[in-house]
């Protein structure tokens, strides 16, 4: 069931695409942070991963209030099958990956449209962030680099793309079931020479619920999701292996003193910050011929 657009319309700048499971309670905050752009050139689409709660009912009030609004219901098939149906049936030339639970400002779009209009070689767009809920925090996102990207995943879900980009990929990992799936993605879609802007302003709202994802992974789990990341991308991480060992090495000594030091950012590091020590015991094991 889908609310559909004239086809004679002209398409979008840019698609938000809001999948959501059971969060029909946090929902409209999420789809007010969209109307409140100060961009008017979008379209939303909202993806029900089959929930069982009121998420239908939920979204109907947003596609009666204004049309840019779409909703489309599926079977429950994870949060990455999810964004990739919404992709799918997304008409925009940018993409903006939104969490039901989270929130854009006001200026989001229109200052991330206005860098990827300017310059054709920036890849992504993001932001330094607001944690809000249980949390109230600005956090500062680590700055981009390549080789970063092998020891953290230094951009949130909501980083701005090209749907031409994504098309020249697989789409989001669903293998990802349970967590990781953005920084699995960016893996992916990021090359070496492709340019990422991160905006110094705080445009991206990160909801922390008194029961986050982020926070309950266990450790077991943790590490599934982070070796499945190292099996995804294989060739990636043997192509840079040398360098990437060499990061990681130094990056470990200074992750175990900020530790304590950081406990907010170490809270939600399955996210933002560097689960060093798992890629450290990965490589020592690669270079050793360590077996499990």
């Amino acid at each position: 069931m889908a609310e559909t657009i004239n086809k004679t319309t002209p398409p979008p700048s840019i698609s938000v695409i809001v999948p959501c499971y059971n969060q029909a309670e946090y929902l409209p905050e999420t789809l007010q942070s969209v109307l409140e752009q100060d961009y008017s050139d979008w379209e939303c689409i909202i993806v029900d991963d089959g929930s069982p709660d009121n998420t239908r009912e939920v979204a109907a009030q947003w596609t009666e209030k204004d049309q840019r609004f779409r909703y489309f219901r599926k079977e429950n098939g994870g949060l990455s099958d999810a964004r990739n149906f919404g992709i799918k049936h997304a008409s925009g030339k940018y993409i903006l990956p939104l969490d039901s639970d989270d929130k854009i400002s006001p200026q989001y779009i229109s200052e991330a449209v206005d860098v990827l209009e300017e310059d054709p070689e920036v890849k992504v767009v993001y932001s330094n962030l607001i944690l809000f809920g249980t949390k109230n925090q600005k956090l500062k996102t680590p700055d981009y680099s390549y080789k970063r990207l092998f020891t953290e995943n230094p951009i949130f879900c909501s980083g701005i793309y090209r749907r031409s980009d994504f098309l020249q990929t697989g789409g989001y990992n669903t293998n990802m079931a349970g967590g990781l799936e953005d920084w699995d993605f960016w893996l992916g879609f990021i090359k070496e020479e492709d340019k990422v802007v991160k905006l110094e302003k705080y445009h991206f709202y990160y909801r922390i619920k008194e029961v986050s994802m982020l926070s309950s992974l266990d450790k077991e789990k943790n590490e599934r999701l982070l070796l499945q990341i190292f099996k995804n991308h294989v060739p990636l991480f043997l192509g840079y292996i040398n360098p990437v060992r060499d990061h990681i090495e130094a990056t470990y000594y200074k992750w175990e003193a900020d530790l304590y030091k950081k406990s907010i950012e170490y809270k939600i590091g399955d996210f933002f910050y560097s689960p060093v020590k798992f890629f450290r015991k990965v490589f020592r094991r690669i270079f050793s011929g360590e077996k499990d």
